[in-house]
């Protein structure tokens, strides 16, 4: 029998725990890259644009996970859009955030759903929840500044 054997399998699982430590401590050594959309907002009434961003797209689930949190702050024209395979509730929480966004829920369609307002982490976690497909994270106080409100519409091409 091969005595290496085992010695080999302890070093692979030791590789691996390694591995799963740092990934688990850092997740955006995973993300190489965001792709990036510009995002309007316009008023569902007049059709009039009232913002736009430039937004990080979320699209994936370790992208999600680590949302904004290796984010120090976001310009009042930056964002970060996620994008979930299907609608739905979702769930979102401010796990290792330096400061206070704005949550736009949307649907499918393109409509805001609704607008959740939240404050840097906190313990227990606070879950922010909203329905649709898409969520956009933008600097707390994006929305009201610029007369964003629920009904309005998000217009944004992903590739």
């Amino acid at each position: 029998m091969n005595r290496r054997f085992p010695a080999l399998t302890t070093a692979a699982i030791v590789v691996f725990v390694l591995a799963a430590l740092v990934v688990a401590t850092a997740p955006t050594i995973l993300i190489s890259e965001y792709d990036t959309t510009t995002v309007e907002a316009v008023d569902a009434e007049t059709g009039e644009r009232l913002a736009t961003v430039e937004a990080r797209v979320a699209d994936g689930p370790m992208k999600r996970y680590v949302g904004l949190s290796a984010t120090d702050e976001l310009d009042d024209d930056e964002g970060m859009l996620f994008v979930h395979p299907e609608s739905g509730e979702h769930g979102y929480v401010m796990r290792d955030m330096a400061f206070a966004i704005d949550m736009v829920f949307v649907a499918e369609d393109g409509e805001i759903t609704s607008i959740r307002e939240a404050e840097p982490e906190s313990r227990p976690l606070t879950t922010y929840e909203g329905t649709g497909t898409y969520v956009l994270e933008v600097p707390r106080g994006w929305s009201a500044d610029n007369g964003v409100e629920p009904g309005d519409e998000l217009q944004f091409d992903l590739a």
